[in-house]
């Protein structure tokens, strides 16, 4: 088939000057990178080798390190995102502003009665089970590197230990390969899609949501001189240091297409962080983003910021005491892309 056009430039968000002199609001914001298509291939199953990360629930697997008093995975030192109760309560916030966002729809993608779907790096495994209660006939599997998914799901879903980046090992196909945030944690985004390439059915789907990390401002309110600039500038350049693309949203459609899906659709979505925004469906998105940044901080730097950079913990902690001023400004009219 061929391909859409490319879209037309997004509008700038207006903001709402109501709040112009109320410092208790944030102003950044951010975009969202949707991409998803579909897949004329068909497999060689026999062909596919083990992965060495594919494990049932072992004590090994919960014997979890502890970092500046945060919890990290057992499995995967280079992974820089903790997997303690605080984190897991950040990517389920996630998961909300995420659902507002694109109306309540868990995907884009025109799939009709899947059989069989995979939630790659499912993370505390919410999506897989509202999308299990929404399609009871569908057989869903979550993976990810930790086992920190609730164990009372729906019968038709289920979770696994794995490392998405790993060859996989499925003995069968699915009709959609569903995968979201996961900026600065993954190495070979090319190789990633590939996998989700060969093990698409024909005629099913991948959908990858993603973020491009780079703060920027429609109206010049976020300079270099800020705390929050600063950082993120930093935290993108140690994740690229540490080999993890912070920024993957606008590579997906061309990553979908070298691995040779067809009629990629490429969609794109701005986010506020804060209620700064005068569109009041954009105030709602806005409101949650602030909080599950904020509650992301210590998560997003500390692995980053000391383990590849060098700092000590205090430096970090004072730097996020800054950028949580500068947050929670309402002249600040900053994004970034989903």
């Amino acid at each position: 088939m061929s391909e859409a056009p490319p879209p037309a430039p997004d509008p700038a968000i207006e903001a709402d000057p109501e709040l112009s002199t109320d410092e208790s609001d944030s102003t950044m914001g951010d975009d969202v990178w949707v991409a998803y298509s579909t897949s004329p291939w068909t497999p060689n199953i026999d062909s596919i080798t083990s992965s060495r990360y594919t494990a049932s629930l072992t004590s090994s697997i919960q014997r979890y390190p502890v970092e500046n008093n945060r919890r990290y995975h057992a499995t995967d030192v280079s992974y820089v995102m903790p997997n303690d109760e605080a984190e897991l309560d950040r990517l389920d916030l996630t998961h909300q502003k995420l659902k507002i966002l694109l109306e309540d729809r868990l995907l884009l993608c025109p799939v009709q009665d899947p059989k069989r779907v995979l939630d790659v790096g499912t993370g505390t495994g919410i999506w897989a089970i509202e999308y299990g209660d929404d399609h009871a006939d569908t057989d869903i599997i979550g993976t990810d590197l930790s086992p920190t998914q609730p164990s009372w799901v729906p019968p038709n879903v289920k979770f696994e230990v794995d490392d998405c980046e790993e060859p996989w090992t499925f003995r069968e196909n699915f009709d959609v390969v569903h995968c979201r945030y996961l900026a600065a944690a993954i190495q070979d985004w090319p190789q990633l899609i590939a996998q989700a390439f060969q093990f698409t059915k024909p005629g099913g789907y991948s959908e990858f949501q993603d973020y491009d990390l780079v703060y920027y401002s429609e109206d010049g309110t976020l300079t270099d001189d800020l705390p929050i600039q600063k950082w993120i500038t930093t935290l993108l350049a140690a994740a690229r240091d540490f080999g993890r693309d912070p920024c993957p949203g606008p590579k997906l459609a061309g990553y979908m297409r070298d691995a040779g899906f067809k009629d990629v659709q490429e969609r794109k979505y701005k986010i506020p962080i804060g209620p700064w925004a005068k569109d009041k469906h954009l105030k709602t998105i806005g409101a949650w983003n602030l909080v599950q940044i904020e509650d992301g901080l210590e998560a997003f730097t500390l692995r980053l910021f000391t383990q590849v950079l060098g700092w000590k913990s205090d430096e970090v902690q004072v730097l996020l005491a800054n950028v949580r001023k500068d947050l929670r400004n309402p002249k600040i009219h900053a994004q970034f892309d989903l």
